[in-house]
């Protein structure tokens, strides 16, 4: 038993551990590719569209099939899923991120060349350079094996978790089953923690690492043009997945479950009822016959009240969490200016663990006191409530936006409206600049500036990441600044009040993740993936957060790429208010369901007296065999907890 536990438990680790690698790694996709956020979010939510193709038919099916095989199968698909993934990058060429001073070593210039230039043929040199690259530049929609590989994970993951709890309950006593699934649910925990720690990682290497000289590097984990070795991730999650299948291909059909006095499990009721068809009997049941069973249930599940209700508040709550999950390490990025390594490895370290922890809480405390239906529902609603209200103190705790020149200030360094860019003026108009050029350079002013030529600059000493530029025009503007006219490559970092302020909205993180995980996974209710996913949700995320963008960068070939400022303010309200809009209407339907669960559970007048006559009697076998007739087509497969 406990080798089969061992398994099953390696199984779910290295599920998890694959999925949370595309959310560690969308950002460093989405640069690397020079897309929009809702086209990386139609990327990241094709593994939701590959689950929806298939889920439907493993839940009724699944438990009529040798389910460790079934298991292992999905397992190798994730792995193929996985390495068509990663597989773009070895034949696309070496990543060209868009800045001035590598254009000019391109075009065989001396690296200290003037950034405001004054000679035409500078520029005549550059655009030819531009367009040779643009030639040369792969195919652009190299991102569609991405998407082919996500949604093939998709198809592979689905089968893993209902057959997986399923063949566990076969044989745990009832007793001990929520135990069991928390066990098994906090150990899955590891696998996001593990991902986003190795997607940190991975973040942290150049994408080229070991094919290019890295002193050749203009830019740091912390600019917005840095893309981080993000196929890596997928390799090891490949081979992970791999080796994660071979065990199940050796497990049995079924296993004997421990023998209950005076009561049936579901594995012995389940033989009987195959024992009652003869073999001639089953050959008689064509697909036909089965899709027609098959239609009828999914019509009858839809048409119940309770589930209907159920499924409306885990719709709107599912595509909540899932589109904050999948943008979160940007939003630490361009709300607080963290790198995405640092941003993946505080998820991980941060936000992961309490909710482990809460989850194995939630079964403990289910088990102690004895929790019936209504008393389980009741306690996830107060918890989730809970943890959404202290969600909402986020809006508190943002930063303002970066200081850049002519974008969110003026050069003297007053506020301007948004979107009313300015970043020719005096002090560079004697200079020919590009404007869609994203090349920003620090002022000793504080000031950030889009590059070295909108900020004047006449001269540059060193190389790589330590070019400083000198004689700086537009630095002399503000009346207020006395001190050098020089500017280091990249943006300023933001203030040390807004690094306080990163720090309350992890406590906050953590308390609110904590507190909806307690009250996660305590009734015993059937799965509604089957319609939890309905239009992926980082789509229309993803599609607010690009009209929140300042600045698009450019590709080669002139096109627009990934974005590269945002307003941080509009972000912030965008990001999180999406999610509360979403999340909050789900708690009247989370308040109709707690009252069909009352209504039909424990009217004394609609089911014998057991259990001395309490109300709130400690769920047992009888309310799992009622709760399976409120859902008629409901199998085995099925029954994991879901509130």
């Amino acid at each position: 038993v406990t080798l089969r536990y061992m398994k099953i438990h390696t199984h779910y680790l290295s599920k998890t551990l694959s999925g949370t690698i595309m959310k560690s790694s969308i950002t460093q996709i989405e640069r690397r590719f020079d897309l929009t956020s809702s086209t990386v979010g139609f990327i990241d939510g094709s593994f939701e569209i590959g689950n929806l193709l298939v889920i439907a038919f493993v839940s009724y099916f699944g438990a009529k099939l040798h389910r460790p095989k079934v298991i292992a199968v999905g397992c190798f698909t994730m792995a193929l899923g996985s390495l068509l993934t990663a597989m773009p990058h070895f034949f696309m060429g070496y990543y060209k991120y868009e800045t001035t001073s590598h254009t000019a070593t391109s075009a065989n210039l001396t690296s200290s060349i003037n950034p405001c230039s004054l000679h035409q043929d500078v520029n005549e040199t550059l655009l030819e350079v531009s367009q040779s690259g643009c030639e040369k530049e792969p195919s652009s929609h190299m991102w569609i094996y991405i998407l082919l590989g996500n949604m093939l994970r998709g198809i592979g993951e689905t089968p893993i978790t209902p057959l997986g709890i399923s063949y566990l309950d076969d044989f745990a006593k009832e007793e001990d089953v929520p135990v069991y699934v928390a066990c098994l649910h906090t150990i899955a925990m590891l696998g996001p923690m593990f991902g986003f720690l190795l997607g940190s990682l991975c973040a942290k290497l150049y994408v080229d690492i070991g094919f290019v000289d890295l002193g050749s590097i203009t830019i740091t984990p912390q600019d917005s043009r840095w893309v981080g070795a993000w196929w890596l991730g997928f390799l090891i999650g490949g081979v992970t997945s791999f080796l994660a299948a071979i065990p199940f291909c050796f497990l049995p059909r079924s296993l004997k479950k421990p023998e209950e006095a005076n009561d049936k499990t579901s594995y012995d009721l389940l033989e009987n009822m195959r024992k009652k068809l003869t073999p001639a009997q089953s050959k008689r049941r064509k697909w036909s016959v089965i899709l027609k069973d098959f239609y009828t249930s999914l019509k009858k599940v839809l048409s119940n009240r309770m589930y209907f209700t159920f499924l409306c508040c885990s719709l709107l709550q599912f595509n909540s969490f899932i589109g904050l999950f999948t943008y979160k390490a940007k939003y630490m990025e361009q709300q607080y200016g963290q790198s995405t390594s640092k941003s993946n490895f505080l998820i991980g370290l941060t936000s992961l663990p309490p909710v482990g922890v809460g989850i194995f809480l939630g079964g403990l405390i289910m088990k102690k006191y004895k929790m019936g239906i209504t008393g389980a529902t009741k306690f996830a609603f107060i918890m989730s409530f809970l943890s959404y209200v202290t969600t909402l103190l986020h809006f508190f705790v943002g930063c303002e936006n970066h200081v850049v020149a002519g974008m969110t200030v003026s050069y003297e360094g007053k506020p301007i409206p948004y979107h009313e860019n300015a970043i020719f003026t005096e002090c560079n108009s004697d200079c020919k600049c590009a404007s869609n050029v994203w090349d920003p350079v620090c002022g000793d002013n504080g000031l950030t500036y889009v590059s070295a030529c909108l900020a004047g600059c006449m001269t540059s000493v060193g190389h790589g990441k330590s070019t400083v530029f000198h004689n700086c025009s537009c630095l002399a503007v503000s009346s207020s600044w006395t001190g050098n006219n020089s500017v280091t490559l990249g943006q300023c970092p933001k203030s040390e009040d807004c690094s306080i302020k990163f720090i309350y909205y992890t406590v906050i993180q953590v308390i609110s993740g904590f507190c909806y995980a307690l009250g996660v996974k305590l009734t015993v209710y059937p799965k509604t993936e089957p319609f939890q996913a309905g239009i992926p949700a980082p789509v229309y995320f993803g599609a607010l957060i690009d009209k929140t963008c300042l600045k698009w960068g450019s590709t080669s070939c002139g096109q627009q790429g990934a974005c590269r400022l945002y307003d941080s303010n509009a972000y912030r309200y965008v990001y999180l208010g999406l999610s509360a809009v979403l999340r909050g209407p789900s708690y009247l339907f989370a308040i109709l369901f707690y009252i069909l669960i009352k209504k039909d559970f424990q009217n004394k007048k609609s089911r014998p007296i057991v259990n001395g006559g309490r109300e709130d009697a400690p769920i047992n076998k009888e309310d799992n065999r009622k709760i399976k007739e409120h859902l008629p087509g409901s199998s085995g497969a099925e029954n994991e907890s879901c509130i």
